[in-house]
């Protein structure tokens, strides 16, 4: 294990005189900064907190640090799943939302260039005024993009559009020495060299801190239509996902949810937007599909055909959501599950396995029963399109020992059966604290030495982000 130091006065005094106003220490740091969105994690309070505003005042923090075996944690903002931003060490935090500011765009070569803190939502709204789609579309719109991009955010467009790595092009990086580097460049296709940018993209902070991004946009479809497809059952409605790919519809979004989740939804948000029951029959699950184009032909035709399909694999409706109110509505259910589940939940934990498409359904059929062995309460969401699932483990009157010990349990069996499926750990929200010893066990020893020997490269005094990823404290 690394050596580590403790923050003195005369090293904070370093650290003020390097980032002047900025760099806070005591009761002028916010608990917010103990934890992320999953504070079943833990929870830490930082020495320091450095609110920074520059690539150069990132380096010259940097820079002290590791020379004085600081451990510095980077965040952004906070809303992670996997205990990503804690500083388990506590040392100094790094917080780049300050850094917000939307640079310039090349619509010739139609990129982006922007600041790490400037938040998907943000950045989504600016592409469309000018007629263009950042694709990336995570369901926690307030998270910054710098964020997305440490832990490879897939989301809802995934399924068609690929995952946040497919829309960096480059990025200026301070590494955990405090030098200033640049990965990648603006152009469509690169033989040269190891991808060092592709290293950085999913990394989590524990190789270096992103402060500039350039991203890849597309112009904007001009039309966009969703479909609510209601089915009896989930082992349905998932059954029927193969065959909406297989017969080339091109679904720029392809959701599952299970009733519960709904209707915690709906009681969250305040409103009904899904059919419950349809023509005396009770839905169990929902498809939630959105396609865009070019033309209104085109989407009719599409949804012409999907209806065809589904309704003939029993589908009991379909709703199509045709107006930008309706499609709003319908994304808004869709896009309040975490926050329902945490209004209605005492002791939570989450993991976004990922599996192929065509084991979706008995794979949650074993998570939702081998749940019930472990005395959990599972719910359940996810990206049927690309076979990432957020399941989720919910207790309200289990002590928090005893619910982590079921939950490690639980874990333990659940990753083990998606390795056995061709899945893995993690598809979007990363591994961080929370889950290196199940990503251990799901890679295996080799793996993770060269993970943790990759990391000593960047990071010789594993200063940065310190217990995350390929490695324990």
């Amino acid at each position: 294990m690394a050596t580590y130091n403790k923050l003195t006065p005369e090293l904070i005094e370093q650290l003020k005189a390097a980032a002047p106003g900025h760099l806070y220490t005591g009761e002028d740091v916010n608990e917010d900064y103990s934890h992320d969105e999953m504070p079943i994690y833990g929870k830490q309070m930082p020495d320091a907190l450095l609110m920074a505003t520059s690539t150069e005042e990132i380096a010259a923090v940097m820079k002290i640090c590791n020379d004085n075996l600081i451990p510095v944690t980077p965040r952004g903002a906070g809303t992670g799943l996997a205990g990503g931003c804690v500083p388990v060490l506590g040392g100094v935090v790094i917080d780049t939302t300050k850094m917000k500011k939307i640079l310039s765009y090349d619509l010739e070569n139609f990129t982006v260039t922007i600041q790490p803190g400037v938040l998907l939502q943000e950045l989504a709204d600016d592409c469309s005024r000018q007629g263009y789609l950042y694709p990336p579309d995570p369901g926690e719109k307030l998270a910054t993009v710098g964020g997305n991009v440490s832990t490879n955010a897939g989301g809802m467009r995934a399924v068609k559009y690929g995952t946040t790595r497919d829309y960096v092009l480059a990025m200026t990086v301070v590494l955990p020495t405090g030098e200033i580097t640049k990965f990648g460049a603006a152009v469509s296709k690169t033989s040269s060299g190891y991808s060092l940018l592709n290293l950085m993209i999913g990394s989590e902070g524990t190789l270096g801190i992103i402060t500039e991004l350039t991203l890849k946009i597309i112009p904007a479809p001009k039309k966009v239509i969703s479909l609510v497809i209601p089915f009896e059952d989930l082992e349905s409605a998932i059954s029927t996902v193969p065959l909406i790919k297989k017969a080339n519809l091109g679904p720029q979004a392809l959701e599952f949810m299970e009733r519960e989740i709904v209707l915690s939804s709906e009681r969250y948000i305040g409103r009904s937007v899904f059919p419950q029951v349809i023509e005396g029959v009770t839905a169990g699950a929902y498809l939630l599909v959105t396609f865009d184009g070019e033309d209104e032909d085109e989407l009719l035709d599409l949804v012409e055909k999907t209806s065809d399909l589904v309704l003939e694999q029993g589908a009991l409706d379909v709703l199509v959501a045709d107006s930008p109110a309706k499609i709003k509505d319908a994304w808004a259910a869709r896009s309040s599950f975490l926050e329902a589940i945490e209004a209605e939940t005492k002791l939570l934990d989450e993991c976004d396995v990922v599996v192929p498409c065509n084991q979706i359904a008995s794979f949650l059929t074993f998570a939702k029963q081998y749940g019930e062995e472990c005395g959990l309460i599972i719910k359940s969401f996810g990206h049927a399109g690309d076979g990432n699932l957020h399941i989720y483990q919910c207790s309200n009157d289990l002590p928090e020992e005893e619910f982590k010990a079921r939950v490690d349990k639980y874990f333990h069996t659940l990753y083990d059966h998606a390795v056995q499926c061709g899945g893995q750990v993690s598809g979007e929200h990363g591994i961080g604290r929370g889950k290196v010893k199940y990503l251990i066990e799901s890679v295996g020893e080799t793996n993770m030495a060269l993970m943790e020997g990759i990391k000593k490269v960047f990071d010789p005094n594993m200063i940065l982000n310190p217990g995350k990823v390929c490695y324990t404290l």
